[in-house]
């Protein structure tokens, strides 16, 4: 069974196959009744014959030229209608996956600036170790050439 969501009240149509649920987002349900019937009206007359006796063209004789014409608009302004709420749906998919994702482009660039704020600290927390570094070898640098002078002044005394 078929069936789409829509803000109208269903309308069943019974075909060759087994019956069908319609559910149009339409305001004017006169309109759409009167389609219904006419496809209702249609269809039971084209089951009566099997679909390869090739009484379709037959069924096109008993409408007026007017008829047609008036039926053809009826369903091209409904066909155009569907459109526009399909239409619609999807600009408004669209618009909410564009709020999401703006969202999550917010959140990225937020996480992106802590990173970078933690990535300078960590930078700037480098190069004062590297700089205390180089004052503890030079210190060491020192301490040592004062150990190996007393040493060798040890060594001479002996």
């Amino acid at each position: 069974m078929m069936s789409a969501a829509c803000t109208s009240s269903p309308f069943f149509f019974t075909g060759a196959d087994e019956p069908v649920q319609f559910q149009c987002p339409i305001q004017e349900t006169g309109l759409i009744e009167e389609l219904l019937a006419l496809l209702q009206e249609g269809n039971s007359k084209s089951t009566s014959a099997s679909p390869n006796s090739g009484s379709d063209g037959s069924n096109r004789g008993v409408y007026s030229v007017d008829e047609r014409k008036r039926r053809r608009m009826m369903s091209n302004r409904e066909s155009a209608r569907r459109s526009r709420w399909r239409k619609k749906r999807h600009l408004e998919d669209l618009t909410e996956e564009a709020n999401r994702l703006k969202m999550e482009n917010r959140e990225l660039k937020s996480r992106l600036g802590f990173a970078a704020e933690k990535c300078h600290v960590t930078w700037r927390e480098n190069e004062r170790l590297e700089a205390e570094s180089l004052a503890l070898w030079a210190r060491l640098s020192h301490l040592n050439r004062v150990l190996v002078a007393m040493q060798t002044m040890q060594q001479s005394q002996y």
